[in-house]
């Protein structure tokens, strides 16, 4: 191995016993068993007086004692080595958050705008009595599949990315006309929708078709599935992490990402799509889990070109320096020499956004059970013809 090699997997494992540490002793304890220098670790050119203070590459500010103030206040790598192009991914700092009254940009109006939202998918889709989710179903499963799951799959496969990124490839035309808030909602609806009904379908029907092995009964084959399911999670592409632009409750960009999770691979959501569908696939070997999965990670895969040329599209020379400087296949910039990993490193990971996410998919897991009851009550309670809408629809016509 290689001298950079080593450097790379020295620093991986840093993080690894960063992450264990910290989830095991969540204490002061656990903190200091981390190399000292790893956390007051300070850059030299941070306090350079000819760079002025908001645009220095470390923070200078010492850690806390408490271990978990770096959660409510992200503390800045060393970014020495940057271009200084993009933004520092899950940049995170609690008193800069306010509730807000309804209409600011606040938590006020982000849990309104979701709760409308939800509600919107759930009267309008989800309950058949007043939802089409049920129709749409019913219509691929008798007049599209002929009672074949498997192309039920295959249609959803073909569907969704159409739709997903179809709307997203037509977001600079869209929110030309509509705005950029109202663009978000137009994207999210369809897209909330399709993959709630493909989800559920696929929980009831994972079983289906060829049984080609079952080894979940095999404990370490279990850990490692949920070892690699639960990592997958941590690979968010990082707009994710900015929920008010997600509920268009501040205006929605195309950002430019340097940091985090980015310097590891461009294309994280393909990476973390790709160990999730394996994770499950190893737990249900069946053609049914098969297929779907195969449709996910090739929709995830022709995201990562349409990601590159959006983002291209919208910020020219800047991104194509920073693709330069990374790789889709994870680690691949870094062993050839084009990324380097700050020392500090863990700091850029170790923020209130991932530690949110990391806490969700440990609650996903445990919710697998009423995730399999409510897709059985689904399937079990069949088609509810029409909807709420159906009034409108005949006075149309």
């Amino acid at each position: 191995m290689s001298t950079l090699g080593r450097t790379s997997a020295l620093r991986v494992a840093r993080l690894a016993a960063l992450g264990l540490a910290l989830a095991l002793h969540p204490t002061s304890e656990a903190f200091n068993a981390v190399p000292r220098s790893a956390v007051q670790h300070l850059s030299r050119r941070a306090s350079s007086p000819s760079r002025p203070a908001s645009t220095r590459l470390h923070s200078t500010e010492p850690l806390s004692d408490n271990p978990l103030s770096i959660l409510s206040k992200s503390q800045t790598s060393d970014r020495t080595n940057d271009l200084m192009l993009g933004e520092d991914a899950g940049i995170y700092n609690f008193d800069d958050e306010k509730w807000g009254a309804l209409g600011e940009a606040g938590w006020v109006t982000f849990f309104a705008a979701v709760g409308t939202i939800l509600t919107a998918v759930a009267v309008l889709w989800i309950y058949p009595p007043t939802g089409y989710g049920d129709d749409f179903v019913h219509f691929l499963e008798t007049d599209v599949a002929h009672g074949n799951s498997h192309l039920v799959t295959l249609a959803f496969g073909i569907i969704f990315p159409i739709v997903h990124s179809g709307l997203a490839s037509l977001r600079p035309f869209g929110e030309k006309i509509v705005g950029a808030r109202t663009w978000r909602v137009i994207f999210a609806f369809p897209s909330l929708c399709l993959a709630y009904s493909w989800i559920v379908y696929f929980i009831s029907h994972a079983h289906d078709g060829v049984q080609f092995y079952d080894i979940s009964h095999v404990g370490w084959v279990h850990a490692l599935a949920w070892l690699t399911n639960f990592a997958s999670f941590l690979f968010l592409y990082p707009s994710v992490y900015n929920l008010k632009e997600v509920a268009a409750v501040e205006k929605p960009k195309i950002h430019l990402w340097e940091t985090g999770i980015i310097r590891i691979t461009r294309h994280p959501q393909y990476v973390g799509q790709a160990m999730w569908s394996a994770a499950h696939l190893a737990m249900v070997g069946t053609s049914f889990t098969l297929l779907t999965m195969a449709l996910l990670v090739g929709h995830h895969a022709f995201a990562c070109w349409n990601g590159d040329r959006r983002l291209e599209a919208e910020h020219g020379e800047a991104f194509l320096k920073i693709k330069e400087r990374t790789s889709v296949v994870p680690f691949q910039a870094v062993w050839e020499g084009r990324q380097t990993l700050p020392d500090d490193y863990w700091k850029e990971l170790l923020r209130a956004p991932l530690v949110l996410i990391a806490v969700g998919s440990i609650g996903a897991y445990f919710a697998h059970p009423y995730m399999q009851a409510g897709a059985a009550l689904a399937r079990n309670t069949g088609l509810a013809p029409g909807g709420i809408l159906d009034p409108i629809f005949l006075e149309l016509n």
